[in-house]
């Protein structure tokens, strides 16, 4: 019986966590909204400068972190609308909780640990 309480305390998210979990999630938003501004200022700066062999390996970096900057970005709207319709904290796979020690990690996270693990190993 006290493994159940435990692993209730593990999955179980409070109102103070969703709303630091939600607190989060817009810093992480407004962090990704303003690198992706800041990274195509300096694209756009640099356009002209392609000629160079430097210029095009940092446009190369660049685009690679606007990439992941908006796919960062799309994972925290997504979990952002989770919240907003209720169905944030459960897997999208096995429809398991997600562990809240995960969740305070990773707030965006769509998964739980094992199915993370499982998505990874078949890439």
């Amino acid at each position: 019986m006290n493994h159940q309480i435990t692993a209730d305390r593990d999955t179980t998210l409070s109102l103070e966590d969703l709303a630091a979990l939600r607190e989060n999630l817009h810093e992480q938003r407004l962090f990704r909204q303003e690198q992706l501004q800041q990274i195509a200022g300096a694209a756009t700066n640099r356009t002209q400068a392609l000629l160079d062999r430097q210029a095009a390996s940092q446009f190369e970096v660049h685009v690679k972190l606007a990439a992941s900057a908006r796919m960062v970005l799309a994972d925290v709207e997504a979990a952002l609308t989770r919240m907003d319709q209720g169905r944030y904290g459960p897997c999208q796979l096995c429809r398991g909780p997600i562990a809240r020690a995960r969740l305070m990690i990773v707030p965006q996270a769509r998964y739980c640990a094992r199915c993370q693990q499982v998505r990874e190993a078949g890439r």
